[in-house]
This record gives structure tokens, C-alpha cells and sequence, in this order.
């Protein structure tokens, strides 16, 4: 019984980690105290088992091992986006984006969902932080959506879901994570996740169309009494094709003198003269513009600029991930002073949140590394490799039962922890197996977007639980009594977004193009035609295979022979010491010194 245990101590092991994390120990503890224990374990089975690499001396690497940790840089841009989303959050940007979006998409059935789907991807793109969308979403728009009659259901899955996009759209903290424990460039990371994003966020919008036709009484369009900016779509068109070709002249003007950057160059004048034009016609009471045109122009913009300033310094190089959160930090409070905002409770508010926040991923890192320091001395990480290598259909069948297993271990994990515990395990296959890890590593982050919306479990479906009415309350605008939302419309509301996150894989599966373009478009020039030539050194003296050359086609044309041997006088003209050879030296014997 012993030997048995000796020789399968890794997926014990394994199996101990998942009963700890079921009897619902906190993850950091069982990840560290699984590791110490079957690190004793290991150290006293040693000598029954080859498999098992472990001794105590091995403990004084762990120093050294959390150093690492707490000395990663890449990690450094998790406080910073948190601490920007919880600014942003707290600045009141959700409440002004929600009310104008949903006041031009309110004429149309459905109107309200698409705003709040086109809310939550901006949200993404600035706060990173899911929680941080999902209760400021639930907190403005849904009494709203319940007041002019949205279906229950629909309107707890439309919020839940679009705040859940703050994990797959960049600056996202998952897509940081994955990077890291992947060993691949956060740029890369967010630069392929950019475009299944968007894909996401058009499904997403795609089911509300859907619905609309389907059942037209679920999700009306907003009353007229209640489109409180009124008309005003033909103005904003009118706006947005000025400013479009403010930004090409700028962009004809500036390309001779800025080459590749005018595009962006000419784009940032072209929104910034259509605001301060905004700006100045609702300050002068010009009305040029509508009412409408004047607040989504005033509203939408600064947000805008804002994952400009994060995430296009990123792409264009400009700026690292780290860099790019911490001016994202400082963005964010700017954005609330000049909403007039900022105060010592909510700077003191996002600080603590950010550091909540940032001690639960170190705790758990330290965790990981005690567990990964007694798994892969038992060779765990070979166990795993071998098992998921050896699986059926090879590469496709790799990708089946790793998305199947995330998809079932976040039934009870969330994101960090699923990171932090089995991506690591995952990816020596994957790249065994000739997996781009930053395609895998998206195709991953979309697959735990799910922890978010799984019922029972789902924080997503929690924070809305936190915010959402319980008991029937009285609307201060109708002056009627509304009714609770249940945490089984909430449930039910989650299962067809669940569903669209499932295509979303299979999706990034078949095009993996919508990754792959981190690359670039390369050179087009095919490594077979390639031919390397190395000039010579000598005066066309081959050095011969036999005399102490390389055995490359053609030599490296070096004389043959060592210069030193004939005193340290320079060779003979042509490179060669004269005709007499000298008799080989004999090496069947070590040389003798004295």
C-alpha cells in the first residue's frame, strides 16, 4: 500500500487540493497547506519511489520562490487598473454613460439592453473590474428597465452578462493573470483578446435583437414622456461626419512629416475639436447642436480618451501594461475631479478595494508556489503533461477536455483560481502539443467568463443579488408598486448568456484568426529560400574536414593548422606552413606534465 502511494503521490495529491477547495477552505491556505503536507509526505516516501525529487534542503529555494513573486513587475498593473476602475466607479461615469445611451437607443425596442451591453463593453475597456460594472449596471439601470416594463429575467441576464465583459475585453486583470502564468507578453495577451471581445459584445447584442422579434413585450421602447433629451440623431450624424473629415484633413496634412502615426494623429484632432465644439455650444447656449448630440459628444468622449491613454499606448509600444495602468490611474482622477467628484472617501474607498484586491492575488500566489514547489518534485507536472498528450484526437481532443474541465471546475472556482491552479498545469501541454499560448490563453479567459455566470455559484449573479430589489418597493417616478426580482430570474436570466459565452469558444476554436492577428502580417519572405553565406577569412585556403575544421559545406576558408605552432610567426603566404606534415598527436592516453 505504501509503494502504491510512493509511486501515484501526484494525482493524490491533486485530488487532496480539490477536496480542500469542496469542504470550502479558504484557496491561498489549501493551496499552501496541501503543499507542506505532501511535501513531508514526499520527503519520507522518497526512497520507495524514483518519481519523487524531494529533500529537505529543497525548502530554502522557497525564499527565493515568493521573491519572484512579489518582485514580478507585470503584476504591478493589477492595483493600478483596480484602483482606476474603483475611481471611475465611484466618479459617477456609469450613471452619465447609462442614462445618455439608454436616451438615443431608448426609441427602439430593446433600447435599454443595448445600452447597457454598449455601457458594460466601455466599462470593460476602463475599469477592468468586474465587480465594480456589474453593481453600478444594476444599480442605475436596473430599476429603470423594470420601471417601463423589462422582462425579469432578460434584463438581470443582460446586466449580469454585459459586466462580465470587464474579463475578456483589455485592460482586463484576468487577461494580466493568464499572461503571466503563461510567460507570454501582456501586450500580445490584450492585442488578441481585443477582437473576441467585440465578437462577444455583438452576440450579446445579437440575442436582445433576437428577443425583440421574438417577444416584443419583453423589452419595450422607452416612453416619449421619458426621453428626457429628446430627438436629436440626424445632429449627432451631422457631428460625427464633421469631425471624420476634420480627421482625414488632418491626417492628409500630417502624413508627410509623421509617416504611419497621422491616422492617429489626424483621429485625436478630429475628436477633440467636435468636443470642445460640444463643450462650447452647450456653455454659450449656441444650440448648433441638439441636446442629444451635445451630451453623448460631452459624455461618450472622455471615457474614450481614456482607453486611448491605456490601451492604444500599449499597442503602439508606447507604454508597457504597468506604465499604461498607472496613467490610466491618473486619468481616472483627473475624470473625477473635473466631474467635481474626487474626495477623500472615494480616493480612501479605492484604495482599500485595491488593496483588498491585491493582497487575495499575492496570497494566492504564494499558495501556487508552495503547492507548485512539492507537485513538480513529485513529477506532477509530468503526470499532467503525459495524461492530457496522450488524450484521443490529439490536439482537438486537448482543446475539448481542457475547455470541458475549465468549464466544470468553474462551477465552484472563480477566475484567480482557476489561473493561479490549473493553467499552470495546462500549458507545458498545450505547447508540447504546438498551441500558440496566447491563443490558448484567450480561448481560457473566455471559457472562465463563465465562472462568472454559472448558477448557483457566479460572482457576477451574486453582486447583482447584492443591489437588485427584494422586497416590492414604491417608484419614485411612476409613484407604483414594483415588484422584487427573484434570485431564480436572476438564475434563469444567466443560462442564455452561459450558453452564447459556449459559441463564443467553439467560435475561437474554428477562426483562430481572431487571436493569430497579435502577430502582425510578418514578411511574407518563406524561411526554405533563405541562404546564409559566411565571407572568408583566409586567402581561399578550405579548411579540409580532416584538420580541424567545422565540416560546414565549404569551410570557413580559415588556414589550417595553429599559427602558434610554428612559434607565433605569421603563416606562410597562402596561409599554408610549408609541405612537411606533423605526425598526429596521440590522445588514446592522457597528456603527461612533467
Amino acid at each position: 500500500m505504501i509503494e502504491f502511494i510512493a509511486e501515484n503521490l501526484a494525482p493524490i495529491m491533486f485530488v487532496s487540493l480539490i477536496v480542500f477547495l469542496l469542504l470550502g477552505y479558504p484557496v491561498a491556505f489549501s493551496l499552501a497547506a496541501n503543499g507542506l503536507l505532501f511535501f513531508v509526505i514526499g520527503v519520507e516516501l522518497a526512497p520507495l519511489s524514483d518519481s519523487i525529487n524531494l529533500s529537505w534542503p529543497l525548502l530554502n529555494a522557497m525564499p527565493e520562490r515568493l521573491w519572484g513573486v512579489m518582485s514580478n513587475d507585470t503584476l504591478l498593473a493589477i492595483p493600478f487598473f483596480t484602483f482606476m476602475g474603483i475611481v471611475l466607479e465611484r466618479s459617477g461615469m456609469a450613471e452619465d454613460l447609462l442614462d445618455t445611451i439608454g436616451q438615443l437607443f431608448g426609441p427602439i425596442r430593446g433600447g435599454l439592453a443595448y445600452a447597457v451591453i454598449f455601457v458594460g463593453a466601455l466599462l470593460a475597456a476602463t475599469t477592468g473590474v468586474v465587480a465594480a460594472s456589474v453593481i453600478a449596471m444594476g444599480l442605475i439601470s436596473l430599476p429603470i428597465m423594470l420601471r417601463y416594463g423589462y422582462d425579469r429575467s432578460i434584463a438581470s441576464g443582460v446586466i449580469a452578462a454585459s459586466g462580465t465583459l470587464a474579463q475578456i475585453i483589455p485592460p482586463s486583470l484576468v487577461l494580466i493573470v493568464l499572461a503571466d502564468q503563461l510567460g507570454r507578453s501582456v501586450g500580445d495577451m490584450y492585442a488578441g483578446a481585443l477582437i473576441p471581445g467585440l465578437v462577444l459584445t455583438g452576440l450579446y447584442m445579437g440575442y436582445v435583437l433576437i428577443m425583440s422579434i421574438i417577444r416584443p413585450n419583453s423589452m419595450p421602447a422607452l416612453p416619449l414622456e421619458a426621453r428626457s433629451l429628446g430627438s436629436g440623431v440626424t445632429s449627432l450624424f451631422i457631428a460625427l461626419a464633421v469631425a471624420a473629415g476634420i480627421a482625414y484633413a488632418a491626417h492628409v496634412y500630417l502624413s508627410p512629416t509623421h509617416g504611419e502615426n497621422a491616422d492617429i494623429l489626424g483621429a485625436t484632432v478630429g475628436v477633440i475639436f467636435i468636443y470642445v465644439v460640444a463643450l462650447a455650444d452647450k456653455t454659450m447656449n449656441i444650440n448648433m447642436m441638439s441636446r442629444l448630440a451635445q451630451q453623448v459628444i460631452i459624455v461618450l468622449i472622455p471615457p474614450l480618451a481614456l482607453i486611448f491613454l491605456v490601451l492604444g499606448t500599449i499597442f503602439l509600444g508606447i507604454a508597457t501594461p504597468t506604465e499604461g495602468g498607472a496613467m490610466g490611474a491618473v486619468g481616472a482622477l483627473f475624470m473625477a475631479a473635473a466631474k467635481g467628484r474626487l474626495t477623500l472617501d472615494v480616493v480612501r474607498s479605492a484604495l482599500t478595494a485595491t488593496t483588498r484586491l491585491s493582497a487575495f492575488v499575492l496570497f494566492i500566489l504564494i499558495g501556487a508556489r508552495v503547492f507548485s514547489l512539492t507537485f513538480y518534485g513529485v513529477n506532477g507536472h509530468l503526470w499532467v503533461e503525459h495524461l492530457l498528450v496522450s488524450l484521443p484526437g490529439g490536439e482537438t481532443g486537448f482543446l475539448i477536455a481542457v475547455n470541458l474541465l475549465v468549464f466544470f471546475l468553474a462551477f465552484f472556482l472563480d477566475f484567480f483560481e482557476l489561473a493561479f491552479i490549473i493553467v499552470p498545469l495546462l500549458a507545458p501541454a498545450a505547447d508540447k502539443l504546438g498551441i500558440d499560448l496566447i491563443w490558448f490563453g484567450v480561448l481560457l479567459g473566455i471559457n472562465m467568463q463563465t465562472s462568472f455566470m454559472h448558477p448557483p455559484f457566479g460572482f457576477a449573479l451574486f453582486y447583482l443579488r447584492s443591489v437588485a430589489a427584494k422586497v416590492p418597493y414604491l417608484d419614485k417616478v411612476t409613484g407604483k408598486v414594483t415588484q422584487p426580482v427573484t434570485t431564480g430570474q436572476i438564475y434563469w436570466g444567466a443560462v442564455p448568456f452561459v450558453c452564447i459565452q459556449i459559441v463564443m469558444v467553439g467560435l475561437t476554436i474554428l477562426f483562430p484568426s481572431m487571436v493569430m492577428h497579435y502577430k502582425g502580417e510578418g514578411s511574407g519572405v518563406d524561411p526554405a529560400t533563405i541562404k546564409i553565406e559566411v565571407p572568408g577569412f583566409g586567402t581561399g585556403m578550405t579548411l579540409p574536414d580532416g584538420g580541424g575544421g567545422l565540416g560546414l559545406p565549404g569551410g570557413l576558408q580559415l588556414p589550417a593548422g595553429n599559427p602558434l605552432d610554428s612559434g607565433g610567426e605569421k603563416p606562410a603566404e597562402g596561409g599554408q606552413q610549408g609541405t612537411e606534415q606533423k605526425p598526429a598527436t596521440d590522445l588514446s592516453s592522457p597528456p603527461s606534465f612533467n
